[in-house]
């Protein structure tokens, strides 16, 4: 059971009439494991609390492909608005509620990874990543060029199989975060996002060989991890906000 407050839905929680970027979010692996939340709090900055599931703090590693990222009103940039994506990620409440944390999303653009870093002040890494589809199954491979730390890569094959009809407060927790935290400097900041509820799918993991949770500074993985699949949603996301710490005025 878990000690949020209220259950996860898989509802947006806001309306982003106004983003900064759209974009689409494709063929997801959600693969997550159980850690201390103690180990967890300690790659937090302040301002944010380690989100808990059944006494647990969840990682997770994500690989995916981002598609058609563009500026609100915009086509959709050519190149290098399309490339894959695999990022390690946690769960966090703030003064803005609940939101993910991104410890590293490593891409195989470069300019994407140095607007990124001026713009949104995530941690966007270069490398070599790859999709591979198949029936049923999908490959993803990764491995990191720059910064660091380095060496790193991933190597994941998930099989999946039908829609669920009716997915748990489990599965919304690990998938429904209607915003990401980051650093603008020192000052912690929220963007919102908006998209439909996520297809999910049931999912195993017939192959996984990862080396960017450790980079991210977590112990390695103990255990199978949880899977979840989805083909995908449209996003809008808006731009961050400053937000203050938890209990300022």
């Amino acid at each position: 059971m878990t000690e949020n407050a209220r259950p996860y839905t898989g509802e947006p929680r806001y309306r982003v009439t106004r983003p900064i970027m759209t974009q689409s979010w494709r063929s997801l692996a959600y693969l997550h494991w159980p850690y201390d939340p103690a180990e967890v709090q300690a790659q937090l900055p302040p301002g944010l609390t380690v989100d808990t599931y059944d006494g647990a703090a969840w990682v997770g590693l994500v690989p995916f492909e981002m598609v058609g990222i563009a500026a609100w009103r915009t086509p959709p940039i050519p190149y290098f608005g399309t490339f894959p994506e695999t990022n390690v990620r946690t769960y966090v409440r703030g003064a803005a509620g609940p939101g993910v944390w991104f410890h590293s999303l490593d891409i195989n653009r470069l300019v994407p990874v140095l607007v990124a870093q001026t713009t949104y002040r995530l941690p966007y890494l270069w490398g070599e990543m790859s999709i591979r589809r198949e029936p049923g199954r999908i490959r993803y491979r990764a491995r990191r060029r720059w910064p660091g730390p380095r060496p790193a890569a991933s190597a994941v094959t998930i099989e999946y199989g039908g829609r669920i009809e009716r997915p748990t407060d489990f599965d919304h927790f690990l998938s429904a975060r209607w915003g990401l935290y980051t650093l603008l400097g020192t000052r912690l900041a929220y963007a919102r996002i908006e998209h439909e509820p996520w297809p999910l799918h049931t999912a195993a993991a017939t192959e996984l060989e990862d080396d960017f949770v450790p980079a991210a500074g977590y112990g390695r993985p103990v255990g199978p991890p949880h899977v979840l699949y989805s083909p995908g949603v449209s996003v809008r996301i808006e731009r961050p906000r400053y937000v203050p710490a938890l209990g300022a005025p």
